[in-house]
């Protein structure tokens, strides 16, 4: 079962590159899509430089690896994270 511990605040993603975060530095961050569409989220490095793109359906949730200073934001505030750890129990 995968267990997770969240190691700071939830917060609305940006919706630019300028709004970005890096969700308190952390590695791993649970985004979840609260709207009631589909949304785009990007992944940029701290050059604000696109790494990834992936559509995040509505409801829906995932966990996102990255490195410390890497960004996210998402096409609508819709989409909140929140910085964690996981780990298998």
């Amino acid at each position: 079962m995968l267990s997770i511990r969240f190691t700071g605040a939830q917060a609305a993603c940006g919706t630019n590159v300028g709004a970005a975060s890096t969700f308190e530095g952390a590695t791993e961050v649970r985004l979840v899509n609260t709207g009631a569409a589909e949304h785009l989220v990007t992944v940029a490095n701290s050059a604000d430089t696109t790494l990834a793109t992936f559509t995040l359906e509505s409801l829906d949730k995932i966990i996102v690896n990255k490195d410390t200073t890497d960004q996210i934001f998402a096409a609508n505030a819709a989409v909140i994270g929140t910085p964690c750890t996981t780990s298998l129990r």
